[in-house]
């Protein structure tokens, strides 16, 4: 008769077991440094958590205080688009947004380049001046910017909000000036020397160092055109086919206040874009608006 024995419970080997306890001590070591970090991300995460979250329940739990979906309702999105103009708005907003973007930063480099280059007699007034337009408030000219609007016949539409970009905005005159004053005049003097006017000295040079500025001042007038209120609230009309989405999703919220569900599905397709888009340009993002601030 043969007696069966079990085997011997394996043992980890002493080396294996100092890996896991050092891997271990390093991930506390890691929380223990970035603890403030993490509890800020997770600040700023609940929110969109939570509106998620609410996105997904039904009428009645969103009116609840349950924080978790009892069922996933993804046809909540489709409610949405059956009930509102979102495709329109965002067409609306993508038009605004992107020639806004455009014109803007065509017509604020060279300005910028101007008063950071060269030197003329008046110069520091003008940046005085782009200050200025920067702390004015826009809700003091609105009224006589509009009559002139109104008498052109252009209101009832965005073109009242576009068309200015094409004079530059005194933010990102200011951001690209203070990123353009830190390049060493030696490129645009061999420039210079080699032939080059001060146009060709601005596209061949200037430009392709100007990257990170110019990707910051696109990403904040973007951001600014995609969130804006108040300009399609005074100039799209009573027709909600000119409305955008910061306006249309107002028009929604009064519609839908008590489906709370369908507005916050509504707000998060409306700012799900902006997401991703700064989640992917954001190390550009922050090093541009790094470099801005490195001279005064």
């Amino acid at each position: 008769m043969t007696t069966l024995t079990a085997p011997p419970p394996t043992v980890a080997p002493p080396a294996r077991r100092a890996g896991v306890r050092a891997r271990r001590r390093r991930t506390l070591l890691w929380i223990a440094q970035h603890s403030v970090a993490v509890a800020l991300a997770l600040m700023f995460l609940a929110p969109v958590a939570f509106l998620g979250l609410t996105a997904l329940m039904t009428d009645e739990q969103a009116l609840t205080s349950d924080l978790w979906p009892q069922s996933w309702n993804w046809d909540n999105f489709a409610v949405v688009f059956e009930k509102s103009m979102l495709l329109r708005w965002t067409l609306n907003t993508l038009m605004y947004a992107t020639l806004g973007t455009l014109f803007t930063v065509v017509s604020s480099v060279p300005v910028a380049y101007a008063l950071a280059r060269f030197r003329f007699r008046g110069r520091r007034l003008a940046f005085l001046l782009v200050i200025t337009a920067m702390m004015l408030p826009p809700q003091v000219i609105a009224v006589p910017i509009y009559l002139i609007w109104a008498r052109l016949g252009l209101t009832d539409s965005l073109w009242p909000l576009i068309l200015p970009m094409l004079l530059g905005d005194a933010f990102s005159i200011f951001l690209l000036r203070q990123f353009l004053i830190t390049i060493p005049r030696e490129y645009t003097d061999a420039a210079k020397v080699d032939g080059c006017s001060d146009f060709r000295t601005l596209v061949r040079v200037i430009l392709p160092m100007a990257r990170p500025a110019i990707a910051a001042v696109a990403l904040f007038q973007f951001f600014y055109c995609w969130n804006d209120y108040f300009g399609p609230l005074l100039y799209a009309g009573v027709a909600q086919e000119g409305y955008t989405l910061s306006l249309g999703l107002a028009t929604f919220k009064a519609f839908h206040s008590v489906q709370w569900n369908l507005t916050m599905a509504a707000t998060l397709l409306v700012t799900a874009p902006v997401i991703v888009i700064f989640f992917f340009a954001q190390r550009v993002f922050i090093e541009g608006v790094t470099l801005t601030g490195v001279k005064g």
